[in-house]
């Protein structure tokens, strides 16, 4: 009979785990994670939603537009897009403001990645129309539920 056959695990292996736990205690002790960038990322983990669909960034401005010249401060013109739902925001230093195509009452929340409190929450009136006079600051995304389904956008830095 094998030595290994009284035993479940292989003894390499259970050295192995013996050896990883006793580098993570090492690593928290010598490097540990600051509690900001934990805080964050659990954070970030919790505002996942596994039911939502992804709307991915298919303009910004900063990137695809021409600069205007003589231009000061130009709002950043963003667009998001799933399927047939597509989500067009105005950033500016006084808030921003969008619209939800096809035309439709949403609630939307906008995410901050260094906030503590709850997102911000506006509504889409029946065109689909949306306002705040709050500025994202930072990482942000935006949240949308409209009826049943849930999107979300990719996150940015304002």
């Amino acid at each position: 009979m094998n030595r290994h056959d009284d035993h479940p695990f292989d003894e390499e292996e259970f050295g192995a785990g013996l050896l990883e736990e006793e580098l993570r205690q090492a690593a928290a002790i010598l490097d540990p994670v600051p509690a900001e960038l934990r805080r964050t990322a659990v954070e970030a983990y919790t505002l996942h939603d596994l039911d939502a669909r992804l709307a991915e960034l298919t303009f910004d401005s900063l990137v695809d537009a021409i600069p205007v010249r003589g231009a000061t401060d130009p709002p950043r013109m963003l667009t998001f897009r799933t399927g047939e739902l597509t989500v067009d925001v105005e950033v500016t230093t006084d808030g921003l403001m969008g619209q939800v195509l096809p035309p439709q009452p949403a609630r939307i929340e906008v995410l901050g990645g260094a906030r503590v409190a709850t997102p911000d929450a506006l509504t889409a009136d029946d065109m689909g129309r949306f306002t705040s006079d709050t500025p994202p600051a930072g990482p942000f995304a935006l949240r949308l539920r409209t009826g049943g389904e849930v999107v979300v956008t990719e996150w940015l830095r304002a």
